[in-house]
């Protein structure tokens, strides 16, 4: 079965050697993808002394953010959000940030809801609090 690789002209750059998305069959899978903006270093809600330490994050701001990206990926690869099949989420810290992205999480995913496993993680490669890793379905034409 051919594979595609997906590229986004639209959603951040990858920090690292890999596709936003592969296309296997009808299936998608994003890499992980966090808040950045396309362009850019900049992560919404994100405060960083000057040796690039987070000083505070806003979590209502990086997951709106990262779910704009998610969604600007699936669209790129022919899909959309409500084909989403299962989301990894990767947070930072679980205690400060769950209840918050959980209520933000919960507005997002009210008709479709795929399969979800939420983990914390001590650190992300950049200074995000949130990543998703994401498998979606393509419509068939």
């Amino acid at each position: 079965m051919p594979q595609q690789k997906i590229i986004s002209q639209k959603a951040p750059e990858p920090v690292g050697l890999y596709t936003h998305a592969r296309q296997f069959g009808n299936l998608l899978f994003l890499s992980g993808i966090g808040p950045r903006e396309r362009g850019s270093d900049k992560i919404p809600g994100v405060e960083l002394d000057e040796h690039g330490n987070i000083l505070s994050h806003d979590i209502e701001a990086q997951c709106h953010s990262v779910f704009r990206n998610v969604r600007t990926v699936l669209e790129d690869a022919g899909s959309r959000w409500e084909n989403l099949l299962d989301v990894t989420v990767f947070l930072t810290n679980m205690k400060t940030d769950f209840q918050t992205y959980n209520q933000i999480y919960a507005q997002y995913f009210k008709s479709n809801q795929p399969c979800r496993t939420t983990v914390e993680v001590n650190a992300l490669p950049t200074p995000i609090a949130i990543e998703l890793k994401c498998i979606a379905s393509i419509d068939e034409s």
